[in-house]
């Protein structure tokens, strides 16, 4: 099976936010157990979450931005001296459009998720997701109180039973084998057809979940020998049972449809929003047979060029 795993750079958003620079901790640790190097980005229309509005700011936003970087390029020096390659980019534009350009091709991108709450988060987990979507790699959105702990070594990954799993999957392994940690697989939620009793549920749903997992994991245990899995199965919905386990791991992945689909994902937003750990957001590619038949080509990958070293 051929990997979707990207072996590019890591790339962190630099919004200003004091608080931002547990997320820019978070990724100089993602990049030191992948070996690869790291890349600032900001924009001139990134803001603090916390600080003015563009009107109020005392230098022109392209200043204010270059500023910020400075900040967290000299943070991660200060604690890591050499042992990270670091490059900055800095660029004038929409968040999305600067964010999906310095990532392209990139192993991953890590932003903040946002502090505020109830619609706004909804609405920036969803932002998240539609970012995930177009640059095609996985977009790993962290707490602001994101702190380290013991549990940063457990990884868990939803799975559905459908093939929109395959790269969260496959990313959940990885992830728990660079950490050397274990894998928790979790399988809930009844089909929304299901009108059957507890007996039901008991046989035939649980069968079904558990060779679904099997399925998920039959390609990747021989690969990672490894890593431990835990098989979790439960008929409660999906996103109240992710939310719940993510109390109790390091990282959470979760699978989103490609930017070729316009399909809504209840699921996958609330995880985003809710969670409290870490979470993965990894896109699902259509192979091209079926993007074809749907309309829509397979999205190309695309090099971009960062200057490291600085």
């Amino acid at each position: 099976m051929a990997s979707q795993v990207r072996s590019g750079h890591v790339v962190v958003e630099v919004d200003g936010a004091a608080e931002g620079l547990r997320v820019i901790d978070y990724a100089c640790l993602e990049a030191l157990r992948s070996g690869a190097d790291l890349v600032l980005v900001n924009s001139s229309g990134t803001h603090s979450t916390s600080s003015m509005r563009a009107s109020e700011l005392p230098k022109p936003p392209g200043e204010v931005a270059d500023a910020w970087l400075r900040v967290a390029a000299g943070h991660v020096r200060h604690r890591y001296r050499n042992g990270l390659q670091l490059g900055t980019v800095s660029k004038e534009g929409a968040r999305a459009d600067v964010l999906a350009e310095a990532a392209r091709n990139a192993r991953l991108l890590i932003v903040g998720r946002t502090p505020k709450r109830g619609p706004q988060r909804l609405q920036a987990a969803q932002a998240n997701l539609n970012l995930a979507a177009r640059v095609g790699c996985p977009v790993l959105v962290v707490p602001l109180s994101w702190r380290p702990s013991a549990v940063d070594r457990k990884v868990a990954v939803g799975v559905d039973g459908s093939a929109l799993s395959a790269e969260a999957v496959e990313f959940a392994f990885l992830a728990a084998a660079e950490r050397g940690g274990d894998l928790t697989v979790v399988r809930a939620g009844l089909p929304p057809d299901h009108a059957g009793n507890d007996e039901d549920v008991d046989h035939s749903w649980l069968s079904r979940a558990d060779k679904s997992i099997s399925e998920a994991v039959a390609a990747w245990i021989g690969e990672f020998p490894e890593v431990k899995v835990t098989r979790y199965l439960s008929s409660r919905p999906a996103a109240e049972v992710l939310v719940r386990e993510s109390a109790d791991v390091g990282l959470m992945v979760v699978g989103a449809h490609d930017n070729s689909l316009s399909i809504p994902d209840p699921v996958a937003r609330r995880c985003v929003a809710a969670m409290t750990c870490p979470v993965a957001i990894v896109p699902h590619r259509l192979t091209a047979a079926v993007g074809s038949a749907r309309g829509a080509p397979p999205a190309p990958c695309r090099a971009t060029e960062v200057t490291l070293g600085v």
